[in-house]
């Protein structure tokens, strides 16, 4: 079994999409496992509130996971996820922050950090965090016209 690290090299090389997303793919699967029992049901149950839209609810079992288990990474990023949701964005970059204290190659965490931050107008910290993007995954679909974008808006 691929560890993160033999993943994370690989993505740095992958160039097709179907190459990324199944190394994402990948990635994901360790992420979305909390090592215990408990912590996953926790996880799963966050994960389903936030699928039904029930963004409260997502948030009391992610702070759960988080307060349970502070190293893990995961935990951080799904809330950061259920507070977007909601339009909680200072909440949101708060969480994203302590996401990428714990993984700093979570690509999801950087994606809606640079989402964010274009939201909030501040393309110069977008740049920023997708240059970090790109570091991890260059070819990142979408990531280069981003990228551009960004560059001429600044130079503008």
């Amino acid at each position: 079994m691929d560890t993160l690290d033999d993943l994370f090299a690989r993505l740095r090389e992958a160039t097709t999409p179907a190459e990324i997303e199944a190394l994402q793919d990948g990635i994901w699967h360790i992420w979305l496992t909390a090592s215990h029992p408990v912590l996953d049901k926790h996880l799963e149950a966050g994960m389903r509130a936030l699928a039904a839209g029930n963004y409260t609810l997502a948030i009391e079992e992610f702070t759960h996971l988080t307060e349970a288990s502070p190293d893990y990474a995961e935990g951080w990023n799904k809330r950061a996820t259920a507070y977007y949701m909601r339009g909680e964005y200072n909440a949101s970059l708060r969480d994203v922050r302590e996401t990428l204290r714990r993984e700093p190659r979570h690509f999801g965490a950087l994606s809606g950090w640079a989402t964010m931050l274009r939201m909030l107008g501040d393309d110069r910290g977008a740049l920023r965090v997708l240059i970090r993007l790109e570091k991890i995954c260059p070819a990142w679909p979408g990531l280069q016209s981003q990228l551009r974008d960004l560059r001429d808006r600044l130079e503008e």
